[in-house]
């Protein structure tokens, strides 16, 4: 089988239109501007309307990826969705965007793996294009996280939030343009990171509900200590495979988990804060779709130019992470 290169020829995002400060969250619970800044480096983020699901901004994320890439619905041959809040347990989030957008030749299917999907979205659709399976992927992350997040817990309430971003990836030559490291991997956890309630071991049920089982618990400090490993040793892991040093790397793209986490990760790698392009301030995290999203602010700002190594990272609940360094 023949491997061609792969280019990412055009990304979109969709944010919700409700814009959430830190001072409209302090009215309902025991915090402050000041103190979910300095522990987070969130300002504000964007919750979805009552009546609004994952699909609503799936879809539009999508159309502008198209259209930024040039690029018809009959075009597409393959989507992927990576989502844990699909609109519901089935249809998939790509079958209902296929269906809007008219992709009458697409396959496609979601990925879930929390905050990690985009990146094993993303690498997945850049294999199917490099092993010549597809010749056009459309490629999403999308999440509506306020459904899933409990409103009196600090701990997660002022951080997660709603959108969706997308990419589409085409054929390129492989010197000029490709993915040309990645790495994967999970520790199975349900404790530090999970939504217990909802699936076939704990069906939703009055009690589980009452006990808020249904939402996401995170326990901080596991979490905060996996996500700082992790994320180092993904930089320094993908570099090395590729053959490059991390401070060779242009743009990182990181999951916009929480200031904090970068800032002490990339210490530990020997690049400077700058190299990571962050929009978490006015954002949030957006769990899969937070790579999306800030890709393509970072497409919109300038940040990529021709020949630049840029760096995908995300790590999440499962426990997964994973990482895809691209060739520009």
């Amino acid at each position: 089988m023949n491997l061609t290169g792969v280019r990412i020829t055009g990304t979109g995002s969709c944010l919700p239109e409700r814009v959430v400060t830190n001072e409209e969250l302090s009215k309902n619970l025991d915090t402050s501007d000041e103190w979910i800044k300095s522990r987070t480096g969130i300002s504000e983020r964007r919750f979805a309307g009552p009546d609004q699901a994952t699909s609503d901004f799936a879809i539009p994320a999508a159309r502008k990826a198209l259209e930024a890439a040039g690029k018809k619905p009959e075009d597409v041959d393959m989507v992927l969705c990576a989502t844990m809040t699909p609109d519901m347990s089935m249809p998939t989030v790509a079958a209902l965007v296929q269906r809007e957008l008219g992709l009458v030749n697409a396959g496609g299917y979601d990925i879930n793996s929390a905050c990690t999907g985009f990146v094993q979205t993303i690498t997945a659709g850049s294999n199917y294009i490099r092993s010549g399976l597809a010749k056009c992927c459309l490629v999403i992350g999308a999440e509506t996280m306020t459904r899933i997040i409990d409103p009196e817990d600090r701990s997660t309430a002022v951080i997660f939030a709603d959108g969706a971003g997308a990419a589409v990836l085409e054929p390129a030559d492989p010197s000029e343009s490709d993915m040309i490291a990645m790495s994967a991997g999970l520790r199975g956890d349900d404790e530090v990171l999970v939504v217990k309630a909802g699936g076939s071991r704990y069906p939703i049920t009055p009690e589980r509900i009452a006990a808020r089982e249904h939402y996401v618990l995170m326990r901080g400090r596991e979490t905060f200590r996996f996500a700082v490993k992790t994320f180092a040793r993904l930089i320094t892991e993908t570099c090395e495979k590729a053959g490059v040093a991390p401070t060779d790397l242009a743009v990182v793209v990181p999951h916009q988990v929480n200031m904090r986490i970068i800032e002490a990760a990339v210490e530990r790698t020997g690049i400077v804060k700058e190299t990571c392009f962050l929009n978490i301030e006015t954002v949030g995290n957006t769990s899969a779709a937070s790579v999306a999203i800030a890709l393509d602010h970072a497409v919109a700002a300038g940040r990529m130019k021709r020949g630049d190594l840029v760096l995908f990272v995300a790590f999440g609940g499962g426990l997964s992470w994973a990482s895809a360094l691209y060739r520009w």
